[in-house]
Parts: structure tokens; sequence; C-alpha cells
């Protein structure tokens, strides 16, 4: 716990957030760091792109968060370290609901904050896109016009969640040790443990296609067949969708930058109610009885009779992920 406390005042001095953006003029990338009590980073170019399409430009005085979450950081430090010393259960139940707490509304600030600057626009900016608002990803990524946005913690982020996950493990761990955990005091603490675990199983996944409104990112036709459609998601939370194999297969061929080992595949379930699968998990059928909308003809089931009861009408071949990935 008293190094929990060292480790949060820490965090005065490093960037708690980052948002990068990265676009064909700026190949190096512009960032915008945030801090307990300052913004930096490319601040000054990152103000001149927001003034062309009429949002605000950002300034650390228009945020009162900067003016108190210093102190907000400091009580916490020395509350952590009041409990190491004095070793007091109920002080480290408390403590450890509090941080919880002040997680969360803390997430929903930078969310609400996010969502004023990126929908609250100049109508007479130069550049002016109907319907089109800038808010920035929570977490992930996403894109706004020609620029692709990175949003995630930075090094004091990540001191926040390491903080948060020992002080709620030893908390959880200490309540079952003692012998006070009676009915009386249970109801609170699985409200904690159940925020906690909900809170940090929260990732990034496939994103439903949606047939006639999503395009192929690699041949930028519309998705109209779902029973074929794929989609990649990058280790950074950035989805790619396609309208079948053969497209998904020839873009990361194309583009090695954005596509690497840790870049997860997914493929529509030919099936039932064409949901994405784990690429490695699927089984396929290679068929040119298929007709997939740019001639990959592959269908991928995620049980293997069905995959059989198809081969009966297609009459195709039962092919693997592997061969799959290494010859499309």
């Amino acid at each position: 716990m008293i190094g929990c406390g060292a480790a949060l005042l820490l965090v005065l001095i490093v960037p708690m957030w980052r948002i990068d953006l990265v676009a064909p003029q700026y190949p190096e990338g512009l960032k915008l760091l945030i801090y307990p009590h300052k913004l930096g980073g490319d601040v000054e170019i990152i103000n001149g792109l927001n003034h062309y399409i009429g949002m605000k430009t950002l300034h650390t005085t228009d945020f009162k968060e900067f003016t108190i979450l210093p102190y907000v950081i400091i009580i916490f430090a020395m509350l952590f370290i009041l409990t190491g010393i004095t070793g007091r259960k109920k002080m480290l139940y408390w403590l450890a609901f509090l941080f919880v707490a002040f997680g969360i509304i803390a997430m929903y600030d930078f969310w609400r904050w996010e969502y004023n600057y990126g929908h609250n626009l100049n109508p007479d900016a130069a550049i002016v896109v109907p319907g089109m608002a800038y808010q920035p990803p929570l977490i992930g990524f996403k894109q706004l016009l020609n620029f692709g946005a990175y949003s995630m913690p930075d090094i004091g982020g990540w001191i926040f969640v390491a903080v948060g996950f020992v002080l709620v493990t030893l908390a959880f761990y200490v309540w079952l040790r003692s012998g006070s955990n009676k009915m009386a005091n249970r109801p609170l603490f699985f409200l904690l443990v159940f925020s906690v675990v909900n809170f940090c199983s929260c990732k990034s996944g496939p994103e439903p296609i949606i047939a006639g409104t999503d395009h192929c990112y690699f041949c930028k036709m519309t998705i109209t067949d779902l029973r074929f459609s794929t989609e990649l998601l990058t280790d950074k939370g950035r989805i790619f969708k396609f309208d079948d194999l053969h497209c998904m297969m020839a873009y990361v061929k194309s583009d090695g930058n954005e596509v690497h080992s840790r870049t997860s595949y997914f493929v529509a379930d030919f099936s039932f109610d064409h949901a994405l699968l784990e690429a490695s998990n699927a089984f396929y059928l290679q068929s040119s009885a298929l007709r997939s909308p740019m001639g990959g003809n592959v269908a991928a089931f995620q049980l293997k009779d069905s995959l059989l009861l198809a081969q009966k009408h297609f009459s195709g071949e039962v092919v693997e992920w592997g061969t799959l990935k290494t010859k499309n």
C-alpha cells in the first residue's frame, strides 16, 4: 500500500493519457498528451487543425479538472500510505471502493469532454461536413476524415490501472482471510468486485458488419452479402471490414504497415446468423459454386457439421485457415 501511494505521486509528473493522430500529411504523427495539470505534445498544431473544422481550441486553463486533479491524486496517495501504516481493514475496503468509483467518474468526465469538443462545432468553419462529428475514441481507434485517432493510457494511466488492481486484489484477499466477512458485509464487496471485473474485462472486439451500409476497405464496394464478410482488428483497436476473404487477404499483402502479427482475423459464419468468428477457430469450404462477391469462393463455419451439410450442396474442398492465409 505504501508503494502504491508512492507510485501515485509519480503520476503528478508524467502524462496520464495520450491521443495520437496519424494522417498522410503527418507521417510522423501528432500527439496530444494529457497530464494531471496540463496539456502537452503538439497542442498548437492540433489547435490549428481544429480551427479549420470548427472545433474549439485546446487550452489548459479551460479545464477545471487540471486544477482539481493533482490534489485528488495527492489525497489518494496519502490515503494509500496511511492505510499501509495503520493496517486498518475498514480503511482498506473504503479506499478500494472510492478509488474504483473515482476511476469510473474520471472516465465518464473524459468521455463527456471528448463529446463536447467533437460535437459542438462552429457552423462557419472553413471545412463543414454535414452530419460529421469529430469525437475521438475513449479507448482504441477511430477514423476522423483523413486522420486516424488512437486514444490510450500513457505512463500515468497505466500506473493508475496497476495501483487499482493491487488495491482491489489486496482488499478482497484480506476480506476473505478475515473472520468478519459476514453476510452483512458482502453486498458492498460483491458490487465492488463485479464493477472492477466488468471494467477490466472491457476490451475491443469485432464490430458487427451492416449489410448495405458498410463498405469493403479494399475494393470500396458496399458489403451486401454477410455470409462471406470478414474483418480485421489491429492491436490498437482499428477495424477494417471486407466483403470476402479474398479482399481481406489482398489488403493484408498490400499494406504491411497496418497489419502485423498481433492483428486479429474474423470471418462470418456462413450458416445461422452470420456472426463473426475467430478465423483460426473456423472451418472452411472452398468451392466455385459459392460465388462470393470478389471471387474468393470460401465459406466459413463455426461447426464442422454445418460445413459437411454445405459440402453436399456445393461439392467443394475442405481447407485449413493456415492454407487460406498463405495462398489468398
